[in-house]
């Protein structure tokens, strides 16, 4: 759903003279882990109407400032996505929603194919991507209002200042674990960022000893 999603025009309007009432909105389908979920939820939330009267569906859409068309070519997406999945014998694998291992099992997967795209916390209070130290700032237009120490994103944006959009949360025990290949350290540029892996493989290795 989220890959889905994620491959459509922006499924969130707001137009600017209605833009407090869109982020109002929004609000209701916001994932304090970021953008991805938040994504998760306003699609998940959409499937309710999927099959309502067109009317009805239309109405919700307005009322809550979503995209329709962007919505009908996700689940298009959706569709073609699980089609290759099953020709491929892929399981198509879900958590129960209710179950507290559901969201972070979902930021796990997305890290486990966005690895490339970290982004750190520096003590400055700016972000630095990973290997390439690039100066970044999480988008105004991201759900994440805290400053987490590791984030995953989906674009990479130069407008008047470098931006990160579709941002989650991850952890670094997560990278070092799913993606060691690129985080060796011997290889890896000096920064802040080198400590905290430095860390996380200690404690990694002290797990699997006691295991």
């Amino acid at each position: 759903i989220i890959v889905a999603a994620m491959s459509v025009p922006q499924i969130f309007m707001r137009p600017k003279e209605t833009a407090k009432m869109a982020d109002k909105a929004k609000a209701q389908f916001v994932h304090a882990d970021g953008d991805h979920l938040t994504l998760l939820n306003a699609y998940q939330a959409y499937q309710h109407y999927q099959h309502a009267d067109p009317n009805d569906r239309k109405k919700w859409c307005w009322d809550n400032f979503i995209n329709e068309r962007s919505m009908i070519s996700a689940t298009n997406v959706l569709k073609q996505l699980t089609g290759i999945m099953n020709k491929l014998d892929l399981p198509l694998v879900s958590n129960d929603i209710k179950s507290t291992s559901y969201y972070p099992n979902i930021r796990l997967a997305l890290t486990s194919g966005m690895f490339m795209q970290v982004a750190y916390l520096q003590r400055s209070g700016t972000y630095l991507t990973v290997k390439d130290n690039q100066v970044v700032h999480i988008h105004p237009g991201s759900v994440i209002s805290s400053k987490p120490q590791w984030v995953i994103f989906d674009e990479f944006a130069l407008t008047t200042k470098n931006y990160i959009r579709t941002v989650s949360t991850t952890r670094v025990d997560w990278l070092v674990e799913l993606a060691p290949h690129y985080y060796d350290l011997d290889t890896f540029p000096e920064c802040e960022a080198k400590g905290e892996l430095e860390m996380a493989y200690r404690k990694l290795a002290h797990s699997r000893r006691n295991k």
